[in-house]
């Protein structure tokens, strides 16, 4: 048992869109860059990436790439330096009939696991930006629902 209490942070959200249709947005690494305020404006470097997006905080350039887990709803955001990405970044969803939801309906998870060489000004930073997050994400994804468009 640790006695650290910052190892991990994690915020879920009820999400009013299909387990699917969430999986589908957050899979895809360009709309990664609506919602991320560590890495906003996502491009790809080369098809099926790595990728790179620019922080909201100072515009500095970072580097991800993506590992979806289509089977079990689960995205993995590995970060880093090209060539030495680590999966710190996780989304999880959960389908509504796994926790007795309506049927358009699931639960967001938003993971980060931090660094030993993080330091706690950085953390906090990260844990406010997910904070703040899960709410771009609650609302991109709703918002893209209310519009009409099934390609989320």
């Amino acid at each position: 048992m640790s006695q650290h209490p910052d190892f991990s942070h994690c915020v879920t959200a009820l999400v009013k869109v299909t387990a699917e249709d969430a999986f589908n947005f957050l899979a895809d690494p360009l709309s990664l860059g609506t919602w991320s305020l560590g890495c906003m404006r996502t491009q790809a470097t080369q098809p099926g990436g790595p990728y790179t997006g620019f922080s909201l905080y100072d515009d500095s350039q970072v580097w991800f790439d993506i590992e979806p887990h289509r089977e079990l709803l689960l995205i993995d955001y590995l970060v880093g330096a090209v060539g030495n990405f680590k999966p710190r970044i996780s989304v999880r969803i959960v389908a509504a009939d796994t926790c007795d939801l309506g049927d358009a309906q699931c639960y967001v998870t938003l993971i980060a696991w931090r660094p030993a060489q993080m330091t706690q000004d950085r953390w906090n930073q990260l844990c406010a930006a997910h904070e703040a997050e899960i709410w771009l994400i609650k609302d991109r994804l709703e918002g893209l629902k209310s519009l009409g468009d099934r390609s989320i």
